[in-house]
């Protein structure tokens, strides 16, 4: 339809993070706001329940109800609406059929997947459909790897407007956060974890920071992931993997692949946690690493994957409560420095838990700005990042509507 009557449909709306994004708008944009939007979902009765839990602001709210796997459903949904924000995952189990119809029906499309490797399967299998059809697809919208993807464009764009060039090296580190996983996240890294340990080639797939840009993108940085404990000369203090790292860089490096390599042929970029100075901070870093090291061979064995399962870790629909999603936060820091050797940083932080509270505001604005900001002149169809699709528009919005902070300062 050239003119359908919604500009997002929530598919997954009675997800645990698509929940809190229904209510987040709801009391963002009101009926008067001025957003056509509706919920989507295989359940009639859970979307009555959804609709029935926002309140008399929701009272007129359409419900669309279509399994991820019923593609002529999906068909009839993409038919009604702009974009499509979907929240169903693990997306490697639920999301082949929706890619799939949003690319040939030309609907765009953003989702909150951390899959590396069911991104990349997406792009070699739809992404000629997305030229043809004009869809834009924009994977990684939440936690997973937008304050990445859109820091680095932050740093860049005010390394560029303060010293005339932009940075070759950026490290991404997190200073502070505060969240929990939910039933929903745990069911995907138990997911990966079970591929991983059924075909264990998949792992050097994984371990390839370039394994999302396009075929026969050349590189000649040689990218150096944390993988144990280290220290940062810079910040004098020490550091730990990240467990986002594995997917944010990959996302970060299709970026530079995707806009034409503007950082040079020697962009180097990782991500690490920051755990302080001193013995502290050293034990504390090699803690964290040991404890990522153990729960991920713990989650490729089967046995203890199932006990882990049963016992220990929240059920797909569970999560963190309002108190401790709105208690949460994370504060980021983008260290830069250009190929003269000058120095930039940026911080980005966020208001609510990295996860759902924060992630919720952060996709509905995506699904926002796709719809509204972003117009097919300016970007066609194809399988985007954050950075190469959005600009300032979206950071004003994320700034304004999100809770999220973008600041810039030099280092010289």
């Amino acid at each position: 339809m050239s003119d359908p009557p919604f500009d997002i449909v929530v598919f997954g709306a009675t997800s645990f993070v698509g929940q809190i994004l229904a209510r987040y708008l709801v009391e963002t944009y009101p009926q008067s706001g001025g957003l056509a939007w509706a919920a989507a979902g295989r359940s009639a009765a859970k979307l009555e329940t959804l609709k029935d839990s926002l309140g008399f602001a929701a009272a007129e709210l359409p419900l669309i109800v279509a399994d991820a796997h019923d593609e002529a459903a999906l068909q009839r949904l993409c038919e009604q609406t702009r974009v499509v924000i979907s929240t169903v995952g693990p997306y490697d189990l639920y999301g082949d059929t929706l890619v799939k119809v949003c690319a040939q029906t030309g609907t765009d499309y953003c989702d909150l997947t951390g899959e590396v490797r069911w991104m990349r399967r997406m792009i070699a299998a739809h992404e000629g459909a997305t030229r043809e059809s004009g869809a834009r697809i924009v994977h990684a919208c939440g936690f997973d790897s937008l304050p990445s993807d859109m820091g680095v464009y932050f740093l860049q764009k005010q390394a560029m407007d303060l010293y005339g060039e932009y940075c070759s090296q950026v490290r991404m580190r997190v200073v502070a956060a505060s969240g929990a996983f939910s039933g929903g996240t745990i069911a995907t890294l138990l997911n990966e974890s079970k591929a991983l340990a059924e075909n264990p080639a998949l792992i050097r797939e994984l371990r390839n920071p370039y394994a999302l840009c396009p075929p026969g993108y050349e590189n000649k940085t040689r990218q150096h992931r944390v993988t144990a404990t280290e220290f940062d000369d810079e910040l004098g203090k020490w550091i730990a993997p990240f467990v986002m790292a594995g997917v944010n860089e990959p996302v970060v490096l299709r970026s530079q692949a995707l806009l034409g390599n503007p950082y040079g042929e020697h962009f180097a970029y990782n991500e690490a946690v920051v755990t302080g100075r001193g013995v502290s901070g050293r034990l504390k870093a090699t803690g964290l690493s040991t404890f990522g090291k153990l729960f991920l061979g713990a989650t490729t064995n089967r046995m203890l994957r199932g006990l882990l399962q049963r016992y220990a870790l929240p059920s797909p629909g569970e999560g963190p409560d309002e108190a401790t999603r709105r208690k949460g936060f994370y504060v980021l820091k983008f260290l830069g420095k250009t190929e003269s050797g000058r120095s930039l940083q940026v911080k980005v932080t966020g208001d609510r838990d990295p996860g759902y509270g924060s992630t919720a505001k952060m996709i509905g604005q995506c699904g926002i700005s796709l719809a509204r900001d972003v117009s097919a002149e300016q970007k066609a169809g194809g399988f985007w990042t954050p950075a190469t699709i959005f600009d300032d528009r979206l950071i004003e919005r994320l700034r304004e509507l999100a809770g999220m902070t973008f600041e810039a300062a030099a280092t010289d």
